[in-house]
This record gives structure tokens, C-alpha cells and sequence, in this order.
């Protein structure tokens, strides 16, 4: 039986969902949730935000393209990466289990990172899951 081996590289604005197999891989972007707003000059102190739930769909979307995953692996440039994962914890925690690295990596081409992907998954023995007791 083969494992389904993926790897999600995230930043506040997208996600770059990777299905990567020794021959081949096929690669899904969520977009997150971006608002043009428009602001009077004397609100221009004011922080810019986002719907509170804004973030929650944005990973709920991820969630749902890395069902199937067996091993998932987590990179990205910002703390995006580690509010998914306390969300993936929170909300979905076989797949929280499944999650076996975490990696800051800045941006980078398609086929960089599923190199990075195809050595990290077959570098080692196969990695168990952040929450694994194993």
C-alpha cells in the first residue's frame, strides 16, 4: 500500500497544496480571503483586519484538500504556518496527527519545494505525527 504523502506551503495569502508521489505531483492554491477597503484619510491610523472568521474558512478550505493525506508536511515564511496548526488541533485532529514537520521556508518555485518534499519524506524512515505517542 502506498502512503499519501503531501505538503501545504502557506503564507497569509495563499496555500500551495502538494500531492507528490517518486514520478509525479499535482499542486491546488487556496486563495485566502483578501477585501478592498477603502478608507477615509482620518481612519488611516486605523489597523486594517480582516473578518474574524476570515482565517477559519481559509483553513477549513486547506483541511479539505489534504483529506486523504497520510503524512503532511507544513512550510511557509510566516506564523500562518503555526496558526494552522493549533487550528488543525483544534478542529480537525486526525489530520492534526498526520502533520509530521513544520518548516519555515520563504517563497519558492513549485518544483523547489516538491524536491524539498520528495528528500524530506525519503531522506529518513517514514515520520510520525506531531501528536504520535509512537
Amino acid at each position: 500500500m502506498s502512503t499519501s504523502q503531501m505538503a501545504v506551503w502557506m503564507d497569509h495569502q495563499e496555500a500551495r497544496i502538494f500531492d507528490v508521489d517518486a514520478a509525479d505531483f499535482n499542486e491546488k492554491t487556496v486563495h485566502s480571503v483578501t477585501r478592498h477597503v477603502h478608507r477615509h484619510p482620518k481612519d488611516a491610523e486605523m489597523k486594517i483586519r480582516n473578518h474574524p472568521d476570515d482565517e477559519h474558512r481559509f483553513f477549513r478550505e486547506i483541511v479539505h484538500q489534504l483529506a486523504g493525506a497520510d503524512q503532511i508536511l507544513v512550510l511557509g515564511p510566516s506564523v500562518t504556518k503555526l496558526h494552522f496548526i493549533k487550528y488543525a488541533h483544534a478542529h480537525d485532529q486526525g489530520l492534526a496527527a498526520k502533520i509530521v514537520g513544520v518548516e519555515s521556508a520563504e517563497h519558492a518555485t513549485d518544483r523547489q519545494i516538491v524536491a524539498h518534499v520528495r528528500h524530506y519524506f525519503h531522506a529518513d524512515a517514514p515520520r510520525l505525527g506531531v501528536g504520535s505517542t509512537h
